[in-house]
């Protein structure tokens, strides 16, 4: 169970996705004043270093970040992930990757409050490094806190359990992003079970599931038994770069779930998914599936509604569908204090 370590995957095309949408959702929560809570219930080590370690042996990043490193049509929606490496990559060599604790740093606000989660005892000292580097940088630099409270927080545990303590926030507002490694089939049971007891607590957050697509029955039928947790709508979205290996080793498929999505974010994604696919995509098999629709427990539980309710919808493109013409990337403002290039060198997730 705690043999999984991320750093081996960092990078990769699931990672691509993954980070892609959290950052998303992280922005679209920015456009409101009131702060909010991230959790992070499988944080890994928060930073990886691509050109030694775990990331060296199987080079996955290649299958992801790597063709988008020096592209000069990156679509707009895509810009914001792709600011994110770039400042952690001051030189222009990609040499580091961030986990999602990292891009949640960089994308949230001072009063936003992170809470980290993390059981590998080694990647959790990993994390707790990297941040510690982190604070350490920017008081170099004068930046100090205006907010009272810690912004955040690492706790050395698991994240399902977790999170149950933390909903609601005390702001009413968060996004949580669960993220296990699936290395045991009772992962998906538990991502079903911890996200109903969520809802139950706080059915106005935004979670964020990110999946592997695979053909073991549990991966088969995780989105579906998602679609009936209650919430106000859900969003399903997965990327293949190739069809399935005839040995069926391999990660070549992912996805990333999300209830109670904002309204944008079904448009941004069929604005880049056929982007990446094209840019990603290794074979035929390439493609990307959209949908999005309501749960019949949210249906249910509205009887005062009196639309009609806005039924599932589907997209799915193969590598060869014409995808939109990418729009002119603009110059990328960067108002943040550059970052020390030998930051981390760590071996982790």
């Amino acid at each position: 169970m705690l043999s999984y370590r991320h750093g081996f995957h960092a990078g990769n095309h699931a990672d691509v996705l993954k980070h892609f949408v959290l950052i998303e959702l992280l922005n679209y929560l920015n456009q409101k004043d009131t702060a909010y809570t991230y959790v992070d219930t499988h944080s890994g080590a928060g930073l990886y270093s691509l050109d030694t370690g775990y990331a060296t042996k199987n080079a996955e990043y290649e299958t992801g970040i790597a063709p988008l490193w020096d592209r000069d049509d990156i679509p707009t929606a895509l810009q914001a992930y792709l600011d994110v490496i770039k400042d952690l990559n001051p030189s222009g060599k990609l040499r580091y990757y961030p986990g999602s604790p990292y891009c949640a740093d960089q994308v949230m606000r001072e009063p936003d409050r992170l809470r980290l989660f993390e059981l590998h005892p080694s990647e959790i000292k990993i994390l707790s490094e990297n941040f510690r580097k982190l604070e350490a940088h920017k008081a170099e630099q004068g930046i100090r806190p205006s907010t009272r409270g810690k912004r955040i927080m690492i706790n050395a545990g698991d994240g399902f359990d977790g999170l149950k303590a933390l909903l609601p926030p005390p702001s009413r507002r968060a996004l949580v992003l669960i993220d296990p490694p699936y290395e045991v089939k009772d992962d998906y049971r538990r991502v079903k079970v911890c996200l109903e007891d969520a809802a139950q607590r706080f059915p106005t957050g935004v979670y964020a599931v990110w999946y592997p697509v695979l053909s073991r029955i549990e991966s088969k039928q995780l989105p579906e038994r998602l679609k009936r947790i209650l919430g106000n709508g859900w969003l399903n979205v997965t990327l293949s770069i190739s069809g399935p290996s005839p040995d069926g080793f391999g990660l070549h498929s992912s996805g990333m779930f999300i209830i109670n999505p904002p309204w944008t974010l079904e448009a941004t994604l069929r604005e880049v998914m056929p982007y990446l696919v094209r840019v990603l995509g290794k074979d035929a098999g390439a493609r990307y599936t959209i949908e999005s629709g309501e749960t019949e427990v949210s249906k249910s539980e509205r009887p005062q509604r009196t639309t009609s309710q806005r039924p599932v919808r589907t997209s799915d493109r193969n590598i060869d569908a014409r995808s939109p013409r990418s729009v002119a990337t603009p110059a990328r403002q960067n108002n943040r204090a550059a970052r020390p290039a030998n930051l981390n060198k760590t071996r982790g997730r």
